[in-house]
């Protein structure tokens, strides 16, 4: 067997004794999904790149590229890109050799030669488009922190539908617009209402015609009417977002309707982290209420990236629905999908150390809401553009951290550290406020992501 160690890759571009090659990895890997002339599609983007990158036809592009990846000297791989005029990156296509998928990462590693080519050629993000039904592909490129902004039926072979996926190549500490740290969704309390009342005043009328106090009032009725579960009622359920200080940072309403689909309104935060918080949290609160969760909003583009990377989907663009001159949207989020999972909201370090298995015990506060979660529940533990999904195998209670770190091993929960930094790091994460809830030990299941 060849270690990875002993691999002689090389990525060069492409030159014209490579045609052949091009020309029979388009037509075996494009025919199931893609319609058209394979071979004619091979010779022109082949020539294109051959004769300066410049696509004297087209008028999109500023730039065409074609690499070529080569294992010990055999050509194994390719990538053509596109770069576009409105200062991003199309992969159209990537393709490995099939006896060489899924070996030695040379995927990847293509992958990741496209994507610093096009980040030093200061590209926003890259893209691509791939058929839902190759599985394969759609899994590689989730993976690497592709997000699926849609899909279109038919769009390029009747019969088959089309992926659209992106990625947004991230400036410095980009990831931190999305963190949640020290935000926690509950059910709202009696003493968050008048947060609530003025939160709501001041922001919902930019969107929505007849906001004012009896509206409000109509709201926190219907939310005291919640344990009657009537449909007919209207009862709702409203979640607030708070920070460690007890300030509301966001809210959302959800009513459940007949047929069991959830509306979500208001649907509403003063931070993007509010915001990501209650996306992730209120799917997994709401599944015993319906099968399928709707919004109607009018979101910013940092809110429409949260909402693709959290699964849901654009279903509608209404003109003025609510407000003159505003474009309501409706996006939807199916919880009866078996292969929904909880979402838990981490920092990239320790996501990374959960990816090589060298993390397996998160450490939480036991709310309410996480207590519901049992042994064999799948759990998707994310960061901005990467996640790794899994399963409980064990969970267990302590009345403190210091309790915990006696029964657990440290190491298991932040690696290389002593046991009196992880003591350290987890009272900086969790302060007595929250210890004193109660913690839990998430013992997570080794080599299983899906």
């Amino acid at each position: 067997m060849t270690s990875k160690s002993n691999l002689n890759l090389e990525i060069r571009e492409a030159v014209k004794e490579d045609f052949e090659f091009v020309e029979g990895m388009m037509c075996h890997a494009l025919e199931p999904y893609y319609g058209g002339d394979h071979k004619a599609h091979a010779k022109r983007i082949l020539m294109t790149h051959l004769s300066g990158g410049i696509d004297k036809i087209g008028h999109f592009s500023f730039e065409q590229k074609m690499f070529i990846l080569c294992l010990n000297s055999k050509t194994v791989g390719m990538i053509h890109l596109v770069g576009k005029r409105q200062g991003t990156y199309k992969i159209s296509p990537i393709i490995i050799d099939k006896p060489f998928r899924g070996k030695y990462g040379l995927g990847s590693v293509l992958l990741e030669h496209a994507e610093n080519y096009a980040i030093k050629k200061g590209a926003r993000q890259i893209y691509c488009t791939v058929a839902e039904e190759n599985e394969e592909a759609q899994s590689f490129f989730l993976e690497k922190g592709y997000i699926i902004a849609g899909k279109s039926e038919s769009h390029y072979k009747y019969g088959i539908t089309e992926l659209m996926m992106y990625k947004i190549f991230l400036e410095p500490n980009f990831d931190e617009k999305f963190d949640r740290p020290n935000i926690s969704v509950h059910l709202l309390e009696k003493k968050y209402e008048l947060q609530v009342s003025d939160f709501l005043l001041e922001k919902l009328p930019e969107h929505f015609i007849g906001i004012d106090l009896k509206w409000i009032d109509a709201l926190f009725k219907g939310f005291y009417r919640r344990n009657s579960r009537n449909i007919n009622l209207k009862f709702k359920l409203i979640f607030v977002a708070i920070d460690r200080y007890d300030n509301v940072l966001g809210i959302a309403g959800a009513t459940p309707k007949k047929g069991e689909p959830i509306k979500i309104m208001p649907f509403l935060a003063k931070t993007l982290p509010a915001f990501v918080a209650l996306l992730s949290d209120i799917p997994f609160e709401l599944r015993d209420y319906g099968h399928k969760l709707y919004i109607h909003i009018t979101p910013s583009v940092e809110e429409t990236i949260a909402l693709q990377q959290n699964g849901w989907k654009l279903d509608a663009a209404m003109p003025e629905a609510y407000q003159e001159k505003i474009i309501t949207q409706q996006w939807s989020l199916d919880i009866d999908d078996p292969n929904f999972a909880r979402i838990i909201r981490t920092k990239k370090k320790y996501l990374d150390l959960m990816k090589k298995n060298k993390k397996t015990i998160e450490v939480r506060v036991a709310y309410k809401k996480m207590k519901s979660i049992k042994n064999g529940d799948r759990v998707k533990f994310r960061c901005r553009n990467s996640s790794y999904t899994t399963t409980i195998k064990d969970i267990r209670y302590y009345c403190s951290i210091k309790e915990l770190l006696e029964s657990e091993d440290s190491n298991k929960i932040i690696p290389n550290r002593s046991k009196e930094e992880v003591l350290k790091i987890l009272k900086d994460i969790y302060p007595e406020k929250l210890e004193n809830l109660g913690m839990m030990a998430l013992e997570l299941n080794l080599n299983e992501k899906k």
